[in-house]
């Protein structure tokens, strides 16, 4: 049997496009597709709320050569943005600590300094 309804007196009906949803998004992720809108909630002429949105969809690759590559650098979507960021808080973390050794040992020094000329 073939894909086209051939009936009484009626055209024939077409069948499927040639293009399935795999053909489809392989181009929109390939090319990208950008869909933009804005809601407004306006009361007497005074706007009250403004919701701008944006949605890219592409490829990884795609929204690469489109600048956008923020997931690479979200500690919660990579674990080498993770550790990266846990590296940075180690150091500052580290240099804190250290300065707060040295201004307590300065002051430990000063004050048995204190305490010597206090004796003499």
């Amino acid at each position: 049997m073939s894909d086209v309804d051939f009936r009484a007196g009626s055209a024939p009906v077409p069948g499927p496009p040639n293009n399935n949803l795999a053909d489809i998004l392989e181009r929109v992720l390939d090319k990208g597709i950008v869909i933009a809108g804005d809601i407004k909630i306006d009361l007497l002429d005074i706007e009250l709320l403004t919701i701008r949105l944006r949605l890219f969809v592409a490829s990884v690759d795609t929204a690469k050569k489109a600048g956008i590559d923020w997931w690479e650098t979200d500690p919660a979507l990579s674990s080498r943005a993770a550790r990266s960021a846990l590296r940075d808080e180690n150091r500052e973390l580290r240099a804190r600590l250290e300065s707060l050794e040295d201004g307590t040992q300065q002051e430990n020094e000063e004050t048995r300094q204190t305490e010597e000329a206090r004796r003499t």
